[in-house]
Formats: structure tokens, sequence, C-alpha cells
């Protein structure tokens, strides 16, 4: 029987303690001890994205990395990016819209994926897109529908953080 440690995780802004064996990876324990399903598990590994959260706002393969050694550290899967009431956020009505899914496998790790990437870098470019995606595999889409929603949803940030500025500016003089 192997050894079993208590870590403390940080997933989608609740603490959970689990009791685990440190060989456990990531994607393991959001999928079977905490019933986040919206990660998938397809090549276990890190080649194919399926299974891409955001670790501190990075993306990160969660097939690669042990539970243990994401204790302390912000974890989100694709659950936290729909609003409270179940609307979906910007980023997935883009998807949407686009087309940027067919079979759905790929598209939560293409999700965290882009969210992680907009946060960073909200001007990006479709070509700038075009080589994140890159990263993750799809064998429906042909990408350009994801690339063309992540676009739009990049173009719709920076539209409404513009007039949040201006409206700011306005009230401040």
């Amino acid at each position: 029987m192997s050894e079993k440690q208590l870590i403390e995780l940080i997933v989608n802004g609740e603490t959970h303690e689990l009791i685990i064996e440190p060989r456990r990876t990531l994607v393991d324990v959001l999928r079977h001890d905490l019933e986040l399903t919206g990660t998938h598990v397809g090549c276990e590994h890190g080649i194919c994205g399926a299974c891409t959260v955001l670790l501190d706002g990075a993306p990160v393969r969660a097939c690669l990395i042990f539970a243990a050694q994401v204790e302390g550290h912000d974890v989100r899967t694709v659950e936290s990016l729909a609003h409270a009431d179940g609307t979906l956020n910007d980023l997935q009505q883009a998807f949407s819209a686009h087309h940027g899914l067919q079979c759905g496998f790929c598209t939560p790790g293409f999700l965290m994926l882009a969210e992680g990437f907009l946060a960073e870098r909200p001007e990006a470019t479709k070509e700038e897109i075009r080589e994140v995606v890159a990263s993750n595999l799809c064998r429906c889409t042909g990408y350009q529908t994801i690339v063309e929603a992540i676009d739009d949803c990049a173009a719709r940030r920076r539209a409404d953080l513009q007039a949040r500025l201006d409206a700011h500016a306005a009230q401040s003089a």
C-alpha cells in the first residue's frame, strides 16, 4: 500500500482538503475526487491539451502535474468560466457563435488555453492566436473557427475595457 498525504487544493476559488497518494495527477484528482469532469483526459502525455487548466493564471497540462505540486496555488478549470447563474462567459459565447467546437472533446482545453492567453495578451493578433492554439489538438474543426472565436472575444474584451476607461475618464472630468 502506498503512502498517502494530506493536501489542500484551491480549485475555482474553493479550498479542498484531500488525502491522496503523492503519485496522483492533477487531472485525476480534479475528475475523480472533486468531480470536475470538464477537464478531459486525452493522451496523458501532455501532447493533446485536452486537460489544460490554469495554474496561477497560466495554462498547464493537468496530466503532467502531480496534484501535490499545486498545493497553495490557484487552479481554475473550465467549470470556472460560466457565470454563477449558468450563463456562458464571453469566450464560451464566442466559441458557440463562431462554431469553434464540433465533437467538443478538446473544447475545455482550448477554452482554458485561450482564457490564460488573453489575460496575458489581450491585444493578441490572429497570427499570435494561431501560434498558441497550435499547442492543442483538435481533430474536427481545422482550427480556423477556434482562432476566429478567440480573436472575436479578444476584440470584444478590448472594446469593453476601452468603454470602461472612457466612462471613468468622463466621470473624473
